[in-house]
């Protein structure tokens, strides 16, 4: 038995790499993220795909493979097709960051492997990921007694908001059908999936009509409330927006909150998208209310530009969490008993995790905020100069005067079909591939967006897109 064991553990030394080995490797990976960021303001935001992604079909073997051939085998088959999202002319959909440190924050979790979930197996790691949620908390406006999680993005973050939600206004299976949400169709499509998998789909969805700037119309709020109560129904859950997708709208929240208190509403903000403009006072000026929400969405991987995969759900009372994510396991007794505080773990749909607050932590701690806050309002600056420079061009136009960093836009031609003409527009700035931006549906029409949200994105990729539209109207028109 000896000599077979001695035999496997022969045959899996590769997997730990003597020190020369390791720097050899760490050079090699580091010299390809480096040439990946000289190349980047030359490289394309949007490559059509030309199949090159089936490269990766080959089969797995028995045998190691040379780490260069690896890495320039990622380069062919994944840096040259699709988006771009490391560069600075991604203005499509909300666009995710990546700054440098933060992949610098994942390299060293991941060498140092600590688990964060616990704080009996790490209580530096789980203290560091609590003071993030803090911070956040305060962020918003939430009192001392708050808490929350750090997440994968947005979607688990609603579904732990949604789960909270329903167990602290007791909502059981027999009240399901007669038990009222509330919100616009312009609501992140992750909540209705957070909605399914929490086992509410049979609630009654009502869905608000907006205002013309495609804000929640509260009066109307209020009227259906009323109704569903007449019928003897239970309004119980309101969600807003603080930044829609497809406008950037932020919803009415303090006229929400009012009415989500005087009804006996439990009052959610996705403020995924919209909630880190906190940080500069052009964001402040628009965002107004959060912090008389129970639960909120932030998605740090959008407004403080980390990798993607980096979410957080915020709620007003920590135990409200607690409750709703509470386990047993008698494999876990040593660590239950040497807790004091909730450990992530206690709050998260998540036991086994990543150690994902490093990839927050470091780049904060290392660059401070005034950053962060001038990129954010450059951001908005930027949405409003597109906004105004199409509003002074004929023949276009646009959507509401931004009130964060998205801007809805189209040419409207002298003649034809204006949805086909917009398509074809489209289809034009993603063949030539310098920038990248998305489109939408808006009240039967197809409508153009800008969303302005990545740190490498500035004046020389919005004046270029400018450029660009005017110059393929020529063409197209």
């Amino acid at each position: 038995m000896q000599d077979r064991i001695k035999q496997l553990e022969r045959a899996c030394a590769i997997l730990e790499p003597a020190a020369s080995e390791r720097r050899k490797f760490t050079a090699q990976a580091v010299g390809f993220a480096d040439s990946f960021l000289e190349r980047l303001p030359d490289m394309d935001t949007f490559e059509l795909g030309h199949g090159k992604a089936r490269q990766l079909d080959r089969p797995f073997t028995e045998s190691p493979s040379a780490l260069p051939d690896l890495l320039e085998l990622l380069d062919s088959a994944i840096l040259h097709e699709g988006i771009n999202p490391a560069s600075g002319g991604h203005l499509g959909y909300i666009p995710g960051g990546g700054v440098y440190p933060s992949a610098l924050g994942d390299y060293l979790a991941d060498v140092c492997n600590r688990y964060s979930g616990v704080a009996y197996a790490s209580p530096g790691a789980a203290r560091l990921e609590q003071s993030l949620v803090r911070w956040m908390a305060e962020l918003v406006g939430f009192p001392p007694e708050s808490g929350g999680d750090l997440t994968s993005g947005g979607s688990i973050a609603n579904l732990s908001a949604v789960i909270t939600a329903r167990e602290t206004m007791q909502i059981r299976a027999r009240d399901i059908e007669r038990s009222c949400i509330y919100l616009t169709e312009d609501a992140h499509h992750c909540i209705d999936k957070a909605l399914r998998a929490a086992g509410l789909a049979e609630c009654k969805k009502r869905t608000v009509a907006m205002d013309a700037n495609f804000r929640m119309d509260v009066r109307k709020l209020e009227n259906m409330i009323l109704a569903d109560r007449s019928m003897g129904l239970r309004p119980w859950l309101l969600i807003a927006s603080a930044g829609t997708t497809d406008t950037g709208a932020v919803d009415p929240i303090e006229t929400m909150a009012d009415i989500a208190e005087r009804y006996d509403l439990w009052l959610h903000i996705d403020a995924a998208y919209g909630g880190f403009f906190l940080l500069c006072e052009e964001g402040r000026d628009v965002l107004h209310g959060l912090q008389r929400a129970h639960s909120i969405v932030l998605d740090p991987h959008k407004g403080m530009f980390l990798p993607y995969g980096s979410g957080a759900v915020l709620v007003r009372d920590v135990n409200w969490l607690a409750r709703a994510q509470a386990y047993e396991a008698d494999y876990m007794q040593d660590a239950k008993a040497a807790d004091e505080d909730f450990s992530p773990a206690d709050l998260s749909l998540e036991l086994s995790r990543p150690f994902r607050g490093l990839r927050f932590w470091l780049p904060v701690r290392l660059f401070g905020l005034a950053p962060f806050r001038a990129a954010l309002a450059e951001k908005i600056w930027l949405a409003r100069y597109f906004h105004e420079q199409l509003d002074k061009a004929a023949g276009w136009e646009t959507g509401p005067y931004p009130e964060l960093s998205v801007v809805t836009f189209r040419y409207v031609p002298e003649q034809g079909d204006v949805d086909a003409f917009n398509r074809r527009l489209l289809e034009a700035v993603h063949a030539d591939g310098k920038v990248f931006i998305s489109s939408t549906m808006i009240e039967g029409k197809f409508i153009l967006r800008l969303a302005v949200l990545h740190f490498r994105s500035h004046l020389a990729q919005v004046d270029y897109l400018l450029g660009l539209l005017k110059r393929l109207v020529r063409e197209l028109a």
